[in-house]
């Protein structure tokens, strides 16, 4: 189910889209098959239009000059698997036949040496003739990235970029720099890969996430150099935390956006209240629909500081949209509707 993290996200890139005459595009990346959960893309459509954030193009939906013709990742593995080959054929990534045995010996390894587990590049050394002769035999194997070397004056424009959020950013490794796996043994890829090439066909110019994924950020802009793609702007975006200071969970009461929903929160109000995590608006005011909000967010309003959720805050808006809503004739037959929603 969408969470109060996911619905920043989605807020998010929906105002940029709405601000800067852009499409809001809604891609569900399915290709962890072992957490996929029956009816999760069903409530994330369903909330998002409970939030009245309407995506150009997404499941169901295809503008008329759109090249994509499905939007579940799952569904693309042809196209991530052509792609896949064709950085095989640049000498930017290699097949790895290391089995699950000698590859949980290298964390346990790592781990014993108080170091980030990190691939040692066996299937890398390996002669032509001897892949070939895994291949002959059917043994199965992943695709994995050639990273970049942080030291090599070659890659100063992955390992330094610059982020929306966080401003110039240096990585000097090993950290974000392992040979990533980019396509499965079972054929189909993980979200590096994939992103990275949907970002592209879609013409992703801004990428707004999660802060949790910035140590990745240089595996992305390798596979974009490795393409000799455009590289999209990057902004991760903080945590949330709860009032105890500890990480906002998926499993935690104040996560699912469900739970707004059934304790009747007004749409207008969580939206309102979601745009304040993170986000600050020029002046005093905090006080928005969300068409107000399409007209005033901006890229520089984004804030590094984490935020705290808080029921008060959200409680306090709720009446105050009420309040607006009830007083105004054209919008009171919303919130009734609101209670069978």
């Amino acid at each position: 189910m969408l969470h109060l993290g996911g619905l920043r996200t989605a807020l998010f890139n929906y105002l940029l889209a709405r601000r800067y005459g852009g499409s809001f595009i809604l891609r569900i990346e399915d290709t962890d098959q072992k957490r996929l959960v029956p009816g999760a893309t069903e409530n994330i459509v369903r909330t998002l239009e409970w939030a009245g954030l309407l995506f150009d193009e997404g499941p169901g939906k295809c503008s008329v000059d759109s090249t994509t013709t499905t939007f579940f990742q799952s569904q693309r593995s042809k196209i991530y698997l052509q792609y896949a080959h064709e950085l095989l054929n640049k000498g930017a990534a290699y097949r790895c036949f290391c089995d699950a045995r000698r590859l949980e010996s290298i964390r346990a390894n790592s781990s014993s040496q108080g170091r980030a587990p990190m691939y040692d590049r066996h299937c890398l050394n390996l002669s032509q003739r001897q892949i070939d002769e895994k291949l002959r035999t059917g043994e199965p194997f992943t695709i994995r990235m050639l990273s970049a070397n942080p030291a090599d004056p070659a890659s100063a424009d992955v390992a330094g970029f610059n982020d929306i959020v966080y401003g110039n950013m240096r990585f000097r490794g090993p950290a974000g720099f392992d040979d990533a796996v980019l396509l499965k043994s079972d054929g189909l890829p993980t979200y590096h890969l994939a992103n990275v090439v949907d970002d592209h066909l879609m013409g992703i110019t801004h990428v707004l996430r999660g802060e949790e994924w910035l140590m990745s950020t240089p595996k992305h802009r390798t596979l974009f150099k490795a393409f000799g793609w455009t590289i999209p702007q990057y902004a991760h975006l903080p945590l949330l935390m709860n009032s105890d200071g500890s990480k906002l969970s998926k499993r935690n009461k104040d996560g699912p956006i469900q739970g707004y929903i059934d304790q009747g929160y007004l749409p207008s109000a969580v939206i309102n209240y979601v745009a304040l995590l993170g986000w600050h608006p020029s002046d005093s005011r905090e006080l928005f629909t969300l068409k107000e909000l399409e007209g005033v967010f901006s890229l520089g309003g984004l804030s590094r500081s984490k935020s705290i959720v808080s029921r008060e805050k959200l409680d306090w808006l709720n009446r105050q949209h009420l309040r607006r809503e009830i007083s105004s004739p054209t919008t009171l037959p919303g919130v009734a509707a609101q209670s069978d929603y």
